[in-house]
């Protein structure tokens, strides 16, 4: 399977991924990434913290953005070549996030997608913001 090529891609182009986040991922995404901070793995320490409880980590969440440019838009055989992200909002156990990218800018000549990435939760508030350059793959 390939994704779109820079001529199958227009300004306004988006595409979604949804999950629920479980304690499983949290638990998952601390041993391959080697983050245990309290907040994320601790309910004693993290109910004493800003949030009141335990949360995901923030790139746990941004993953999901990688999972819509290399499956969606563009799809398979995209090159991801950069990230701008402000975490916004926490993202708890049991939360349902949906990462969004959308095409904001085309650079032809140099076969570079520019794509406005946001991440919200099920209650529609923006988790995560930023920008995301790639090349897709070529005809």
């Amino acid at each position: 399977m390939k994704g779109l090529t820079m001529q199958e891609i227009h300004l306004g182009d988006s595409a979604s991924f949804s999950k629920t986040i479980t304690e499983a991922d949290i638990t998952l995404f601390a041993g391959i990434s080697g983050d245990f901070n309290p907040a994320h793995m601790n309910a004693v320490e993290a109910a004493s913290g800003m949030f009141g409880q335990r949360i995901a980590h923030g790139m746990l969440s941004a993953g999901f953005i990688s999972n819509v440019l290399g499956n969606y838009l563009p799809g398979p055989g995209t090159i991801y070549m950069g990230q701008e992200l402000k975490f916004v909002k926490p993202v708890f156990i049991g939360d349902t996030v949906t990462a969004t990218a959308t095409v904001v800018e085309r650079i032809e000549e140099k076969n570079r997608l520019k794509l406005e990435t946001v991440v919200t939760n099920q209650n529609g508030d923006v988790v995560i913001k930023g920008m995301a350059t790639v090349m897709p793959p070529k005809a």
